[in-house]
């Protein structure tokens, strides 16, 4: 077990810092929207891989929650955001 906590914490933290990089050099703004959103599904992903490694199901509640206002601030950013200039 302690060698899928670690692979999957490693690729947890590679595709992080992946993610960073497009969210910090993004064109546009949808670069950095679509950044953010990986930035916060990653964020549940770890999460969920600590409830797996732990077997402490009292985080589950918070991980609806990231992802219900995750998805409602997205949708608030995609339908309200300025169009870049060209």
């Amino acid at each position: 077990m302690t060698t899928v906590w670690t692979l999957s914490t490693v690729m947890l933290a590679s595709a992080v810092l992946l993610t960073l990089f497009r969210c910090l050099r993004g064109p546009t703004t949808l670069d950095r929207l679509v950044g953010i959103d990986t930035l916060i599904a990653l964020t549940i992903c770890g999460l969920a891989v600590w409830v797996a490694a732990t077997y402490d199901t009292t985080i589950v509640p918070a991980i609806v929650a990231l992802s219900l206002v995750s998805f409602i601030g997205s949708i608030a950013v995609a339908r309200f955001r300025v169009r870049d200039d060209e």
